[in-house]
């Protein structure tokens, strides 16, 4: 279950400043046979839930579909732009045809128009959005100020989004399943470190942290980084079994811990970020002797 539901994205621009307007006197939707339909290769949608394709199918059944889909030409048939659950919908209803608005566009124009329509329908989750914001980038030589405006957003939104791609792999994967939003990863990239973000992360979600308290809990993270900074580096070679047990004990315990062995013994560290997260150490603790 994610943490917190994500809000309006209020766009300002809409699938209509893509779409060029049908010529006059040509209709702006038609049936157009659901087998002459390929998918869209630079679909940014990767997952559909599975409940609420099953309301929408539902919905069709019994209203018919609403809102006719996008499709370009392509060859002998069609490649699908904007609107994959409906068509996922009406396929499952066994119909032969689906009302399309049928329009020219370029691959990069494809991948714009699929983009605005899960922006808008809000469909994308971060991770989706900001792979796509990276394929116009690098596969299309758009900059960030370019994709902003075509896609509605701030230069400073996309520049923001783009920076989940760039948090650890485990806070992308909690992203991409809805354990965490889009703003919980935008805070944990301000932390270098991949590992330190993967502390807090496991902090964020056994505590259900909102994403300003999570912003909260990555200042304490890097004020004590910085302050242990000249005590805290060890050496590369580091005894594998020591940084399993470390690994162990920092699943377990959802927060930092280092071990440091010596000839004699050693010491845990094991690292809080406040007194709520020092109260929950301390009641983990305190039922393992139970």
């Amino acid at each position: 279950m994610a943490i917190e539901s994500r809000k309006s994205s209020g766009l300002g621009r809409g699938l209509a400043s893509l779409i060029p307007p049908a010529p006059p006197g040509v209709s702006s939707a038609r049936e157009v046979p659901i087998a002459e339909i390929g998918p869209n290769p630079d679909q940014p949608r990767r997952t559909f839930d599975p409940e609420e394709l099953q309301a929408l199918t539902d919905s069709i059944a019994a209203h018919g579909v609403l809102q006719p889909v996008v499709v370009v030409e392509d060859g002998d048939g069609y490649v699908l732009v904007a609107g994959e659950r409906r068509l996922r919908a009406v396929t499952r209803l066994g119909l032969e045809t689906i009302p399309a608005v049928v329009r020219t566009a370029n691959e990069q124009e494809r991948l714009e128009l699929a983009l605005v329509e899960n922006i808008q329908r809000e469909d994308l989750n971060a991770l989706e959005e900001a792979r796509a914001y990276r394929h116009l980038i690098d596969d299309f030589g758009l900059t960030q100020e370019r994709v902003a405006e075509r896609v509605g957003r701030s230069r400073p939104a996309v520049a923001n989004t783009l920076r989940i791609l760039e948090t650890a792999p485990l806070v992308q994967q909690a992203v991409g399943d809805g354990t965490i939003t889009g703003g919980h990863a935008k805070a944990l990239a301000g932390l270098e470190s991949h590992s330190r973000q993967e502390v807090v992360l496991a902090s964020v979600v056994a505590r259900s942290l909102s994403v300003r308290q999570t912003e909260g809990l990555v200042a304490a993270s890097r004020e004590d980084s910085r302050a242990t900074a000249p005590l805290g580096k060890r050496t590369r070679d580091v005894d594998p079994d020591i940084q399993h047990m470390e690994s162990q004990m920092r699943e377990a315990l959802g927060t930092k811990v280092t071990i440091a062995s010596g000839r004699k013994g050693g010491r845990i560290t094991i690292t809080w970020y406040d007194d709520e997260d020092l109260g929950r150490l301390v009641d983990r603790l305190a039922a393992v002797d139970r």
